[in-house]
């Protein structure tokens, strides 16, 4: 139980002065608790002396109302620093978890599921938030007040006392053991709740597929499955704390009447006043009743001890290292030194060597699988070589900051994400402090502003997550756009035509060509105007360059680039038989 109460001190962290608040404030109540049984004893020995009068009755009042307000101000402020305590750890973790995987390797990312982080970040945390103050504060609070309640009840009779010590650590040991039965279950439970999270956000996002298929039965078997296997670990963990929970119950029940007989038995004996004895029997009601709630609370302890861990997992993940180079490279030429890139156990790059010098435009061609993106990726740092090295401005990648070196390249994807929030704000990831003016300057660049200004709020229309309520065309466009607005020195576009209509490719081809001027470019393109006009072209293969050179030399080489050409030309060519 320590260990756990550890646990979510070390969690909280920032929040460690609102929770000590709490537990004071806890200390306080407990005392204005313990307050009630001075005023009832006031009067009890007044009436069992025979001399009740206007004064005691004033005293007693007066105590009773001083621990009704104390107990409901102190409750109230204990609850408030405990919800915030909750709240901000929940907050400032998932922020850290947010910055975290900003500088994990892409690699990451294909090794673990979305749902299984998505998990994390919601369900797991908000457990967390909720259950992890309010165990170790209502926990404490309770022992804390029936602490108090034990000291004073010692004052009066030592006997009686003791029996209250021995039902405190009875109840511990009970509790220790609920905490043991519960070890085995809980991890068990969140790993059925992850599942359950990860089925849900796999329905959903597939939900096209699924329709488009006609695999909704089995995909609702997935996640039936999910929903029973959680089901069924929630019921075995309450049935696992329950005969623990009544057993404590009946433990600080069972002391209670103890109480009530033995403070008879000792007044009948001549070893205990009257007044005692009555005050004991009304304290028998009282005194564990804290208890009993935190009883409750800690039946959760395993569960809050399990998800602080599962959410402490992804402080363990590598990282990329960073180097310290925070200022502009003196040119953007690229070069590639040997360099050898695996995922697991497939090799994606063996060897590869080239030079892509400053301001000049490079293409990049090959088979699909045959690492094209992954040399781009490698440039970003999406993912960091196995071996050789990546070098901007004749320095190694690695040395700059990543933030320094992400500001000095744009990237434009073949699958582009949107934000669900309005145009605007998704075309000024590219600069975040851009005026309306440059993100329609922009827009218009990349032939978005037409189709912007036919919807409904023009630039302030809020789209779907991803991107969903536009077209691919449109949101390729946006995508372009986005890059504009940053204008990068470096800018890599993977396929930056590829779900553009037709009527627009050549006035977006214009605005790229406006845009790529006195620019370091890599651009991996299938479409020969895209590539011929390039100061040179990289054919990829197997994880090598097999080809390098201009669009003249390489048509004129029998090998890949060639028959690449070659092959447009005919797809270009083709006609449908109308016989």
């Amino acid at each position: 139980m320590i260990n756990v109460f550890k646990k979510i001190w070390d969690f909280a962290y920032n929040e460690h002065g609102n929770i000590k608040k709490s537990i004071g404030l806890g200390l306080l109540n407990a005392i204005f608790h313990a307050l009630q049984l001075y005023a009832i004893f006031a009067v009890l020995a007044a009436l069992v002396n025979g001399n009740p009068d206007k004064n005691t009755a004033l005293i007693a009042v007066g105590l009773m109302l001083v621990s009704i307000v104390g107990k409901i101000v102190t409750q109230y402020y204990s609850q408030l620093q405990r919800v915030h305590a909750g709240y901000f750890m929940a907050a400032d973790k998932r922020i850290q978890i947010g910055d975290k995987l900003k500088v994990v390797p892409m690699g990451y990312f294909n090794q673990n599921s979305l749902g299984n982080i998505t998990a994390v970040a919601t369900t797991t945390l908000s457990e967390v938030e909720t259950t992890a103050p309010v165990v170790l504060v209502t926990t404490l609070g309770g022992f804390i007040n029936a602490v108090v309640f034990a000291i004073v009840i010692l004052l009066f009779d030592w006997r009686i006392g003791l029996l209250v010590v021995a039902a405190m650590l009875l109840f511990l040991w009970v509790t220790s053991m609920m905490e043991k039965r519960t070890r085995r279950n809980a991890p068990l439970r969140q790993a059925a709740q992850e599942k359950l999270v990860e089925a849900a956000l796999e329905t959903i996002q597939g939900m096209s597929v699924v329709k488009a298929f006609n695999l909704s039965r089995d995909k609702n078997k997935r996640m039936d499955q999910a929903i029973d296997n959680s089901c069924t670990e929630n019921a075995s963990m309450e049935k696992s704390m329950s005969p623990y929970l009544w057993l404590q119950s009946v433990i600080l029940d069972l002391f209670s009447v103890g109480i009530m007989l033995l403070s008879v038995y000792f007044y009948l004996q001549g070893t205990m006043p009257l007044a005692y004895c009555l005050l004991l029997i009304v304290a028998a009601f009282m005194i564990f009743g804290e208890l009993k709630s935190a009883g409750s609370g800690m039946a959760t302890l395993r569960l809050t001890e399990v998800s602080i861990d599962r959410v402490n997992e992804l402080d363990h993940v590598p990282v990329m290292s960073e180097g310290s180079i925070d200022n502009a490279p003196a040119s953007y030429g690229i070069e590639f030194q040997d360099v050898r890139f695996a995922y697991e156990k497939r090799t994606i790059l063996d060897g590869v060597s080239f030079k892509i010098p400053d301001r000049t435009m490079t293409a990049i061609v090959g088979p699909s699988g045959s690492g094209k993106t992954t040399l781009c990726n490698l440039i970003a740092r999406f993912w960091d070589v196995n071996s050789g090295c990546v070098s901007i401005g004749g320095k190694d990648v690695k040395a700059y900051t990543l933030s320094e070196l992400m500001s000095n390249i744009s990237m434009v994807f073949q699958n582009v994400y949107l934000f669900a929030d309005t145009i605007e704000n998704n075309i000024k990831f590219g600069k975040p402090d851009a005026t309306h003016e440059e993100v329609v300057a922009a827009a218009k660049k990349a032939c978005c502003d037409e189709f912007i200004s036919a919807l409904s709020d023009g630039y302030n229309t809020m789209i779907g997550e991803g991107g969903a309520s536009l077209s691919g065309g449109e949101k390729q466009r946006l995508s372009i756009a986005r890059a504009m607005l940053k204008d990068a020195p470096i800018v890599i576009f993977d396929e930056a035509t590829a779900n553009v209509d037709p009527e627009n490719e050549d006035r977006l081809q214009t605005a790229i060509e406006e845009l790529t001027k006195n620019k370091t470019i890599i651009m991996i393109a299938h479409r020969l105007k895209t590539v011929r006009n390039a100061d040179q072209i990289l054919v990829v293969n197997g994880g090598k360059i097999v080809q390098q050179g201009k669009h003249d030399d390489l048509i004129r080489q029998k090998g890949i680039y060639a028959d690449f050409v070659s092959g447009r030309k005919q797809a270009i060519g083709w006609k449908l038989n109308a016989n």
